[in-house]
């Protein structure tokens, strides 16, 4: 059994608006809501084996109030409390506070030391673990491709800026108006070549050892589960890699506030689970997948719904 969770989105802060302006973020409350999703996994029995925290664990205004490293601190110190490891997606909010070589530096950096099968080349946080036999975890980077968290003059910067312009002509990059496809905006990201290639070879190796492969990212790759705007830029290039395998059976995100679900064409299931951030105080958004030899099983609270996966 492994705990998920999506878009804390902690500030210190009164309750706000979302960038639409009509829906309610409760930044306080969000740090109440995942001690009580701790306290749950804690109890669980059988206990938990990891947790999967799907990014946004804090919001971009701790940055503009100088907040970042305190919250930050505030949200590690609540997952200290589980005896268990918990693996972190990073998200557009994490950019917002600290740079891509700040991060690597944090606790948020849950890449194991040594990793066998190293992750891709450079910066890129995607990375394996099987935490049993014929079963494995994969983390991608989905801001791998982006212009959040980079150096402006750094190639990756300067290739990201180029698609994101030859995508979208808007002044403000985060508009989606007006866009054949609404996604390509600054808040967004995509993997590139380099991970893809190496996520390939993952899988292949997953094949060949008949391992079953739950894959998680901050943003959606499938439009069943997710709206036009918040899938990862070059959604389809990581869809035709899980296609290309047997192995994957269920792709994890967040992002989306909403949450979503489908089951694809390929019989994968993608949950997009979510979020905290939008969650009224009386409520909560967690859930427990326990993970069976033809079936995963989602036990979800609050606004997450049970379900059963089967593969």
């Amino acid at each position: 059994a492994f705990g998920v969770i999506a878009d804390i989105q902690y500030a210190d802060a009164e309750d706000g608006y979302s960038f639409g302006g009509y829906r309610r973020r409760y930044y306080r409350q969000s740090l109440n809501l995942l001690r009580d999703a701790v306290e749950a996994w804690a109890a669980e029995r059988p206990p938990l084996v990891f947790v999967l925290q799907l990014g946004d664990c804090i919001d971009g205004l701790n940055a503009r109030s100088g907040e970042a490293e305190g919250a930050l601190e505030q949200v590690l110190a609540a997952l200290r409390r589980l005896p268990v490891p918990v693996h972190h997606a990073w998200g557009n909010h994490e950019f917002y506070n600290f740079s891509r070589a700040r991060l690597e530096h944090t606790g948020l950096n849950s890449r194991p030391a040594g990793a066998t099968a190293g992750p891709p080349a450079g910066d890129c946080q995607a990375y394996h673990f099987s935490p049993a036999p014929q079963f494995r975890v994969v983390v991608l980077d989905a801001y791998d491709l982006s212009i959040l968290g980079r150096e402006p003059d750094s190639p990756r910067y300067q290739e990201s800026l180029r698609l994101l312009r030859e995508k979208n002509p808007n002044n403000n990059l985060n508009s989606p108006a007006g866009l054949e496809e609404p996604r390509f905006v600054e808040f967004n990201g995509g993997f590139s070549q380099a991970q893809l290639d190496w996520f390939n070879e993952v899988l292949k190796f997953s094949d060949e050892n008949k391992e079953k492969v739950v894959v998680m990212g901050h943003l959606p790759i499938h439009p069943g589960a997710s709206d036009r705007i918040c899938l990862a830029w070059n959604y389809e290039d990581a869809l035709s890699v899980i296609h290309s395998h047997q192995c994957v059976v269920c792709f994890l995100a967040g992002h989306l506030h909403d949450g979503g679900y489908c089951l694809d064409s390929h019989g994968v299931h993608h949950l997009t689970l979510e979020g905290i951030i939008e969650t009224p105080p009386e409520s909560n958004a967690f859930g427990t997948i326990y993970v069976y030899e033809d079936k995963m099983i989602l036990k979800g609270r609050g606004r997450i719904s049970d379900r059963v996966m089967h593969f």
